[in-house]
């Protein structure tokens, strides 16, 4: 997988379990303020999507996860 991709698994897992324990209806609810967390995440990637910056992309660059799929010879 490439770092894009796991932002995008990183990112729905957040907002999944952000919704799930912050919903009151949810069986797993502990705090309405996991939703906070919810919205932080949608922000996060919003700016991403404008400013190409992710903290998440550079830990996992760090990591060493590939960038892209297809090995660029000219890079």
């Amino acid at each position: 997988m490439t770092v894009e991709r796991y932002i995008r698994v990183i990112a729905g897992l957040f907002v999944f379990l952000s919704v799930a324990l912050g919903a009151p209806s949810s069986p797993l609810f502990v705090s309405e303020w996991f939703l906070a967390f919810t919205a932080f995440v949608g922000l996060n990637l919003f700016q991403f999507g404008f400013t190409n910056f992710c903290p998440l992309a550079i830990i996992l660059k760090k990591l060493g996860v590939p960038e892209s799929a297809i090995p660029c010879k000219a890079c």
